[in-house]
């Protein structure tokens, strides 16, 4: 049957209305596509002008979010993966990159080079690295400064094969504003402390006749200088020479006052501060070239205020590796006669690895019996208790039939002051020749020109120690006469 032209006419209405609203449909979600597509790119580009500007912390939960949303997305994984290792996520970080780099993202090779360095796996940060600067010279750019981390990463290569076999008995974390406090020293050592400013520390040696400390030079660069007290105030300061590397800090002079460790930034360390030592020749009146002490007080991270305490047989050094920011780990050692390293190509190689990071310090316990002696010398240094010997009382012969053992026995309060100076004497005596015998046995191991940058120091010690001798047997008459006397009132 034929349809006649008002029904088709109402059809064709109906088919116009139809593809209207259809129309209206697709306009709104495309429109709505639109708007979403907008918001992401914005979101996106906000992102990397974020992560350009090394704002990480708020680039990481865009990454992730988008991460998430396309995890197959090689871009998302470098980005997130990137913010994760810049804001210390070392662990989570490492898949993202890794999946990155699989796949020939250039700048993952960069970050997974970083984290193998961080974590101490120097022969795969080196592969990552050399790979980066491949990818930059075949985009014909700029390799300098990926060369100079490269050879880093070669430097550390080589510590980490000779790493020195060196007991850590303790660790504590302490507010790097106050992280000195934790150092507890014998008066024998002198004293560390912060300058006036609070910003660089000073070292005072055990006399106080001689300090030295780290001030400004310029802007961009500290160095040292020493002062010398003479008779009731300090001398002009002077420059110390030979001092070497960016920002010197952190002295600490040896009992042998040849002997300097400090903490400096230098182009052959392992980046940021690193502990050095050197030498005074008084031939030259400069210090020789620094040595670098490698691991496991050395790492990739800061590492500085290096401290010996010969007479309780203790080291301590701080470092900020794998701590937050505004944190600092101190480390407490027991310092070893002579330098022994661990055979890196026969021994467990995992081991060495944490011993050199000290991610577990009770792997470096290779002497238990030493481990509990020194724990035991720290406790009393902690504690304030100067010696275990101490601890046991004295014996102070007064006449032929009275012997003293407690400074409650003292019937006259000056001869009990006097007999307290008598036993700071004692032990000052006591340590001064510890401290020469220890300078003696260097001194045999040592040539001749050595020897000889040694010998004022050691005159001078025993000329300190037969001073004080004659000091102790006159306080010991005194406090013996004064007592008795105060028995005839």
């Amino acid at each position: 049957m034929s349809m006649n032209v008002i029904e088709l006419s109402w059809l064709l209405c109906l088919l116009r209305n139809f593809l209207r609203m259809m129309n209206k449909k697709c306009i709104l979600s495309i429109a709505a596509l639109c708007v979403a597509g907008l918001t992401f790119g914005q979101t996106l580009s906000q992102a990397r002008k974020w992560f350009d500007n090394g704002d990480f912390e708020k680039a990481k939960p865009v990454f992730y979010k988008l991460v998430r949303q396309a995890p197959s997305n090689v871009g998302y994984n470098f980005w997130y993966g990137a913010c994760c290792y810049e804001t210390g996520e070392l662990s989570e970080s490492f898949r993202y990159l890794k999946k990155s780099a699989d796949r020939r993202y250039v700048n993952a090779y960069l970050y997974l080079g970083r984290y193998y360095y961080a974590t101490y796996h120097f022969d795969d940060a080196i592969k990552n690295m050399e790979e980066y600067i491949h990818w930059l010279e075949v985009k014909k750019k700029e390799t300098d400064e990926a060369q100079q981390e490269l050879a880093r990463y070669r430097k550390a290569a080589r510590m980490i094969r000779a790493v020195e076999k060196v007991m850590v008995i303790d660790s504590v974390v302490v507010d790097k504003a106050i992280f000195l406090s934790a150092y507890h020293l014998s008066k024998s050592v002198g004293s560390i402390s912060a300058n006036e400013e609070g910003r660089y520390v000073q070292f005072v040696n055990e006399m106080g006749d001689k300090k030295m400390y780290a001030s400004p030079a310029s802007e961009a660069k500290t160095e040292f200088y020493s002062q010398f007290r003479m008779i009731d105030e300090w001398g002009e300061p002077e420059r110390v020479k030979g001092i070497e590397g960016n920002n010197p800090d952190y002295p600490f002079l040896a009992a042998d006052g040849v002997t300097l460790y400090y903490g400096t930034e230098t182009e052959d360390g392992l980046g940021g501060c690193d502990i050095v030592v050197t030498r005074y020749d008084s031939d030259s009146n400069s210090y020789l070239r620094s040595s670098n002490l490698g691991m496991p007080f050395n790492s990739p991270y800061n590492d500085y205020m290096y401290v010996l305490d010969d007479y309780a047989g203790l080291g301590w050094f701080a470092s900020d590796r794998y701590q937050p920011e505004g944190k600092v780990c101190i480390y407490t050692f027991v310092p070893s006669q002579s330098k022994e390293t661990y055979e890196y190509e026969t021994e467990d190689v995992e081991k060495i690895t944490a011993a050199a990071a000290l991610s577990n310090i009770a792997v470096t316990w290779f002497d238990k019996e030493k481990v509990d002696e020194a724990r035991q010398r720290l406790a009393e240094q902690q504690n304030g208790e100067e010696t275990a010997k101490k601890k046991k009382g004295f014996s102070f012969i007064v006449n032929d039939h009275t012997v003293y053992s407690k400074l409650s026995d003292f019937k006259s309060k000056d001869a009990c002051t006097r007999y307290q100076q008598l036993l700071q004497k004692r032990q000052d005596f006591s340590e001064l020749q510890q401290s020469l015998e220890d300078l003696r046995i260097q001194y045999m191991q040592l040539d001749g020109k050595a020897r000889k940058a040694m010998s004022p120091g050691m005159l001078d010690m025993e000329k300190r120690i037969e001073d004080l001798r004659a000091e102790i047997e006159t306080l010991e008459v005194k406090t013996r006469n004064e007592e008795i006397q105060s028995w005839k009132k």
